[in-house]
């Protein structure tokens, strides 16, 4: 059975975050993930080597569109594809963009 991201950002210590908010007071979009506490989404970019939506101009137009808000907005959003979502690179930029400090247990 596979393990949701919020589990595993919780396994890892993160805070655990918010599926798919609404952070724009105006437009319905959302981020795939969020922190909205620290401003900080994480956005999963699938379909870019095979022509799908974030691969294809108009995609790429909306998903400018959609960041150039966010920033304006005050938040910080990191982007990955989907088969980098439970890596170790991945959670060491949220926990960087977050400033959270991990530490051992002991």
């Amino acid at each position: 059975m596979p393990v949701s991201f919020d589990t595993f950002c919780k396994a890892k210590r993160l805070p655990i975050p918010v599926a798919e908010y609404r952070f724009h007071p105006t437009r319905k979009w959302r981020m795939d993930w969020a922190w909205p506490e620290h401003r900080v989404a994480l956005e999963i970019d699938g379909g870019v080597w095979v022509r799908g939506a974030h691969g294809r101009g108009t995609g790429i137009v909306r998903d400018q569109e959609k960041g150039r808000e966010a920033a304006a907005l005050g938040w910080r959003i990191l982007r990955c594809q989907p088969k980098e979502l439970f890596t170790a690179s991945v959670i060491d930029a949220l926990t960087r963009a977050l400033k959270w400090r991990i530490t051992e247990e002991g």
